[in-house]
């Protein structure tokens, strides 16, 4: 073979070419395999027979709108804001008169004490004000860009349970103290308030 140069070159170049395509191979196999592994639309929680659904790594990443088989626009899945519209809509029979804005904008801070929120249909309740929070009620989180928004699953004398759509965790306890019949809930980030289905 070493008589015939070309011929030689073209051995070794096959042979370099072929252990290049192995660990080619090689490098694509492990890296699949080390990729975030996570279903977008799995369900991971429920609460009353409504589903929380796994959004993946990213918090801002969103996989389409969803409705309602009446039409009725839920939100971008799988955020927040969709999760608490389908629950409002599905259990609380509340179609919100403005569908759309980030969890934050579910709280006005003009609206006063117990008064309706009319941009959702929904009476608003402050954090340290007079009312205390009641399961079904949606918590508002203002803090960071887009704020949060949770519902309330259950109420003890000293704690608030919420189920939550979008973050790492589907349920979360925050702390609830009472001063001067006064009610004030989460230490570290605190909502800034409640809404809660007129009766």
């Amino acid at each position: 073979m070493r008589d015939n140069p070309l011929l030689y070159i073209l051995v070794k170049l096959s042979l370099v070419l072929l252990c290049f395509a192995f660990i080619l191979h090689y490098f694509f196999a492990n890296s699949q395999l080390k990729k975030p592994q996570y279903e977008s639309a799995k369900a991971i929680d429920s609460y009353k027979n409504v589903l929380v659904y796994n959004n993946g790594p990213d918090y801002t990443a969103n996989h389409g709108e969803n409705f309602s088989s009446d039409g009725y626009y839920y939100g971008l899945k799988w955020q927040c804001v969709e999760f608490v519209k389908r629950f409002y809509h599905d259990v609380k029979h509340v179609n919100m008169p403005n569908g759309f804005g980030n969890a934050k904008d579910f709280f006005d801070p003009a609206v006063p004490q117990g008064h309706l929120n009319g941009q959702r249909d929904l009476l608003q309740y402050r954090n340290g004000g007079n009312m205390e929070p009641k399961p079904d009620d949606i918590l508002v989180f203002t803090n960071g860009l887009y704020g949060h928004v949770a519902i309330v699953t259950k109420v003890t004398p000293s704690s608030v349970e919420i189920i939550q759509q979008n973050e790492k965790d589907s349920r979360q306890v925050l702390s609830l103290t009472v001063e001067h019949q006064r009610f004030f809930v989460g230490s570290v980030t605190k909502p800034a308030g409640w809404l809660r289905k007129a009766e």
